[in-house]
């Protein structure tokens, strides 16, 4: 009887031995390293520095205090951490070829990734509603949203993805692995990882299917309906000029929209993930890469008010030199 129970705490304790992970990345160009980190480098620095402009300037500048501009430096803060969770990773295996990643801050790495991208997309939605109000009902937006319902909805998206995403957590720490270790992605997928488990899955794809559904598409839907509706309303726009000026600014949050939910549904959206999870390397880097990127850009490009906070900020900075 002691030997079975012996025999069956090795098989648990085998089944459990990975320590760390291999993060498999892009293996048909590590040659290019020094040059992808290049590239990677300038486009993480560039996404860093366009949010942190964006949440500076709105909290040194009191005219920019207002539900549109808390909301966008909030989701700037949220895009900040987002990539800060994995690019780093990227940069260091494109340097130093260095691929593997501890059990533990495996974990936490996914945790964190798909935390604070389920605050985006709730963010998104957040401030679609925003600007319908703002454009659709402009003479109850001052009384419906102010500061405080800002805040209160900012909470609100926080708590909602912390609770998601921790039940599929907890539901993933649960998983034995016990071999192979190689990660098909550039960071801790969840996707990818569930797929190494030696244990039965079916549950947390399921949840995980889940999950995913719930905030993709509660987003989308907002955003779409909301987005409907401005477009609406500037058609009935009597000047022409003020038509194009609205649909050259609704065209370009589109695109930013279209390229996060477009790739958000091309990898997490497919019930059979298995034959695909190549492509959704190229597909994440989108999200990862290129969207935080264009956003600061996107949200501030044809804004004379950010323009004008930039310019007293910068006058500030000369005076006080």
């Amino acid at each position: 009887m002691k030997n079975r129970e012996t025999e069956v705490n090795m098989e648990v304790k085998n089944e459990t031995s990975i320590q760390e992970f291999i993060l498999e990345a892009f293996p048909a160009v590590q040659h290019l390293g020094n040059f992808l980190f290049l590239v990677h480098l300038l486009a993480y620095l560039g996404s860093i520095m366009g949010n942190m402009v964006i949440i500076i300037i709105t909290w040194t500048d009191h005219r920019l205090q207002t539900p549109m501009y808390v909301l966008l430096s909030a989701f700037s803060f949220c895009e900040c951490c987002f990539i800060t969770t994995v690019i780093p990773k990227l940069l260091s295996i494109f340097l130093s070829g260095r691929q593997t990643i501890p059990f533990t801050a495996c974990l936490t790495q996914a945790f964190f990734s798909f935390f604070l991208g389920a605050i985006i997309f709730f963010l998104m939605a957040v401030m679609s509603l925003d600007r319908y109000l703002a454009i659709c009902k402009p003479l109850h937006y001052a009384s419906i949203m102010n500061l405080k319902v800002s805040f209160l909805l900012i909470s609100l998206c926080y708590s909602l993805s912390f609770i998601l995403i921790t039940c599929l957590m907890l539901k993933v720490s649960q998983l034995l692995f016990c071999g192979p270790n190689i990660i098909s992605h550039f960071f801790c997928d969840l996707i990818a990882l569930i797929h190494l488990s030696c244990s039965d899955t079916r549950s947390v794809e399921m949840y995980f299917f889940f999950v995913t559904s719930f905030v993709i598409l509660l987003s989308l839907i907002v955003t779409t309906i909301a987005y409907s509706n401005i477009v609406v309303t500037v058609l009935r726009l009597p000047s022409a000029k003020e038509r194009q000026k609205a649909f050259s600014t609704c065209s370009s949050h589109l695109i930013v929209l279209s390229l996060m939910y477009g790739s958000c549904v091309f990898i997490y959206l497919k019930p059979k993930q298995v034959n695909r999870l190549d492509s959704n390397k190229e597909a994440a880097l989108v999200n990862m890469v290129v969207t935080p990127l264009l956003n600061p850009v996107i949200y501030t490009l044809r804004n004379k008010q950010v323009h004008q906070a930039v310019r007293d900020t910068l006058s500030r900075v000369r005076l006080q030199k």
